[in-house]
């Protein structure tokens, strides 16, 4: 028998526990799934699945139960997998997680490789498929002959269409800490044409590309994170033009730039005086002081909307002029837009999200003058707000991949991210099973 332990039961676990269930039986697997909170999970798995309450910084806990392990899944906030990473490798167990890498677990390699295991990081949505899909068509390429000269990929964890009732169309689906501070983690660079291009924080919501999706209509995309570090990864050396991003729906980043420039997601400091302090209150902490003028008018005035902009209408409709009381005793800007914002963009039961992925290719067919398009993009849509597509997204890809490694079919040791054909083929074809189909359009 081989022991899987997932540690973090969030919003992704229980497609990933799901599909392991479902073959655990015919492979002698014994899944266990620790987490603080467990109650999220009561009707959702087996009940042959273990589950235990569990406390990360409980080294002696964390000890046992990674021993045990033959590999651990890390579905916690990505700032903790280096405490598990640790164990992991101090107890001689592979680790895999949906999360981008980080320095600190690529700093391990060495011993990674010198005891065969295999840390697999960014194997879930994006980070995760957007790899495996850009690899697949770019390796196709590639051995075409053809010269590639132009490579953009966009993702997005959105709002089905049929549950689009509001005037950001957007609603969480994933953790909404990480959408608040997003953008945050340094600035955004890119080639384009090659030219290098470097975006800070207090531009990135400024400079989108628009982007249409037959049958989904427009989107906007904004630079996402460091692009160059893939020109490796994805051996796009020479590539006159590589940027990966981020999608919203149109309109969505112009009004998020005005939380940006207030300072509303900054998550550096407390605010003082937040108790008895209302939503209006917040607003107006940001803005000049001014005897007469109202809050509305201060914050119209200071960002150059106007009066007939659609900006408006979006902030009005998240209530942050009302004089409602926030209901935090301490908080960071940002985490008291996150609670605003939650209660605000929350899926209900029955709503429907969707991810869109999109990639374009530009290449030249051997001996041609002329350059060719490829698009291939991706929408999911999922069944209500459990059974979400942001969830099957991240987690069907990482629990295929542990399938695949515990039936001896990955040989790759050290730290990965799934660029590998060993990894994206099996992955993608059982995927397209799940409806996780790519469409691809061909454009001279």
């Amino acid at each position: 028998m081989k022991n899987i332990l997932i540690i973090g039961a969030g919003r992704s676990a229980i497609a990933l526990i799901n599909y392991l269930e479902t073959h655990a039986g015919d492979n002698d697997w014994r899944i266990s799934v620790a987490d603080k909170e467990i109650k999220q999970l009561e009707g959702q798995i087996l009940s042959s699945t273990r589950v235990l309450k569990f406390d990360l910084f409980n080294q002696e806990q964390l000890d046992n139960e990674v021993v045990l392990s033959d590999i651990v899944v890390s579905l916690l906030p990505a700032s903790l997998h280096p405490i598990v990473a640790k164990v992991c490798l101090a107890k001689s167990v592979s680790l895999f997680t949906a999360s981008y890498e980080s320095d600190e677990i690529k700093s391990m390699e060495t011993e990674i490789k010198a005891k065969g295991l295999l840390f697999l990081n960014e194997m879930g949505l994006d980070p995760g498929i957007d790899h495996m899909s850009a690899m697949q068509v770019l390796d196709r390429l590639k051995e075409d002959g053809h010269e590639l000269k132009a490579f953009e990929s966009f993702t997005g964890g959105l709002v089905a269409p049929e549950s689009d009732n509001n005037p950001w169309h957007y609603k969480f689906s994933w953790n909404p800490r990480n959408v608040v501070v997003a953008g945050q983690g340094g600035t955004a660079k890119f080639i384009q044409e090659g030219k290098y291009k470097y975006i800070p924080y207090n531009r990135l919501f400024r400079r989108t590309e628009l982007i249409e999706i037959e049958d989904y209509g427009k989107f906007e995309g904004y630079a996402n994170r460091d692009s160059l570090k893939y020109i490796d990864r994805y051996h796009l050396e020479n590539v006159p033009t590589v940027y990966r991003g981020t999608l919203r729906r149109t309109g969505f980043c112009r009004a998020w730039n005005v939380f940006v420039q207030l300072g509303m997601t900054d998550d550096s400091y407390v605010m003082d005086h937040l108790e008895g302090m209302t939503y209006r209150d917040f607003v107006n902490s940001f803005l000049y002081y001014h005897p007469s003028d109202s809050v509305e008018t201060k914050l119209y005035r200071a960002m150059h909307i106007d009066q007939d902009s659609d900006i408006i209408h979006r902030l009005e409709w998240l209530g942050i002029f009302e004089d409602e009381p926030i209901g935090l005793k301490s908080a960071t800007p940002a985490q008291v837009l996150e609670k605003l914002l939650t209660e605000k963009w929350l899926l209900q039961e029955e709503d429907k999200d969707m991810v869109v992925m999109w990639h374009k290719f530009i290449y030249r067919l051997d001996g041609d003058s002329n350059d060719t398009c490829l698009t291939s993009s991706l929408v999911v849509e999922g069944q209500n707000s459990v059974n979400t597509a942001m969830a099957k997204t991240v987690g069907l890809p990482l629990a295929i991949a542990v399938k695949l490694y515990l039936q001896g079919k990955i040989t790759q040791i050290g730290v990965h991210i799934p660029t590998n054909k060993e990894l994206y083929e099996p992955i993608l074809k059982e995927l397209q099973s799940y409806g996780i189909v790519f469409n691809e359009v061909i454009t001279s």
